[in-house]
């Protein structure tokens, strides 16, 4: 009879393991495919979202839906300036639950090495641009990896083309996650109609520098990349480089040597339209081994440095850049080494600058 209970007993609790077993595989593949929704949603933003929205109001207009159009326009008008005045941030849209499934996708980590006083404005100068900036949208424009609870009283705007504020709906996406244009107009009703503890993240390299991207490479654009600094002279905001270990993992892209007629387009359209094509792949949308526009699951670790102290200078010299710029490229180089072997790449690689 105690046999007979013990292999009862025995195959009851077999059963609940292999039940457990199967809840967990099943709570697993549901998390990944949520993560494969949530970065497939925002790859798609990024890429269509504006042309997309501005057909189908085009088409509203044309049907006997045009009055809700027609309002959405006049809405449009009346709003037209929000985006330089420091745009229309959501917390609620920050911390949407989607964010936390894009952040452990790759995962992306944010890591603090020094506490910002909330008494001062920021410049943070992220590198590398990457082909979509995945680490600066995920740390800067969500909640997702908690830069708000990481710098308390720190309000990060993420600056980006201006022209993606022109576009319908998507200008109140981007806003609702604080992200501006990048122009002289928005950054200085930030810097100076806004308060103190404002953080303004500017992707230093560009579209530029998205051209030169590829895995395994670690370079910036920042030689001649000048005027971030001269900003912040004028309105006396600290400078904080902040370099994204992995930016360059995510996506495979062909590179066009210089000279050659892809480059040539490629400068064309960086010129007049202010970005640049790209030919890049990442992994297909149900298998890793096959092309598609998902970014490869990759680690990103975005590291924000050492504030650089700036004098407010009215009219800067151009010496007065030029020194300020020297230090920053030395202190993003000395982030660099610093944690370059703890993110996977050996104490021999060097940050190249260009």
């Amino acid at each position: 009879m105690i046999c007979v209970l013990a292999s009862y007993y025995g195959t009851g609790s077999n059963v609940l393991s292999a039940l457990q077993d199967l809840f967990w595989l099943l709570k697993s593949k549901v998390e990944k495919q949520l993560q494969i929704i949530s970065v497939l949603q925002w790859v798609l933003t990024f890429l269509v979202m504006g042309i997309a929205c501005t057909l189908i109001l085009m088409y509203i207009l044309c049907t006997d839906c045009w009055a809700i159009a027609a309002l959405y326009l006049a809405w449009l008008v009346f709003d037209w300036n929000t985006p330089k005045k420091g745009g229309r941030r959501s917390q609620w849209v920050r911390n949407w639950a989607i964010w936390r499934y894009f952040r452990d996708y790759f995962p992306i980590r944010l890591v603090k090495t020094h506490n910002l006083l909330t008494t001062r404005n920021y410049i943070f100068g992220y590198h590398p641009h990457g082909i979509m900036g995945l680490g600066a949208f995920c740390n800067f424009s969500t909640e997702a990896t908690g830069v708000g609870q990481k710098f308390p009283g720190i309000r990060p705007y993420l600056a980006t083309l201006a022209g993606n504020f022109r576009m319908p709906i998507l200008r109140d996406y981007l806003m609702s996650g604080g992200i501006c244009p990048v122009n002289r107009d928005s950054i200085d009703y930030i810097l100076s109609k806004n308060g103190s503890g404002n953080a303004i993240v500017i992707v230093v390299g560009g579209a530029a520098e998205s051209l030169n991207c590829t895995p395994g490479k670690n370079s910036v654009t920042l030689k001649n990349r000048k005027g971030f600094v001269k900003l912040a002279l004028r309105h006396g905001a600290d400078l904080v480089p902040v370099y994204s270990f992995g930016e360059n993992e995510v996506y495979k892209q062909v590179i066009f040597e210089e000279g050659s007629w892809g480059r040539w387009v490629q400068k064309k359209f960086q010129k007049h339209i202010g970005f640049a094509p790209c030919i890049f792949h990442g992994r297909g949308l149900f298998s890793s081994n096959t092309w598609g526009l998902l970014p490869y699951s990759k680690p990103i670790t975005t590291v924000v440095g050492e504030p650089i102290t700036i004098p407010k200078i009215d009219n800067p010299s151009q010496k007065d850049v030029d020194f300020y710029h020297s230090m920053y490229v030395d202190s993003l180089i000395k982030l660099f080494d610093k944690y370059k072997t703890r993110f996977g790449l050996p104490e021999t690689e060097v940050l190249e600058v260009n």
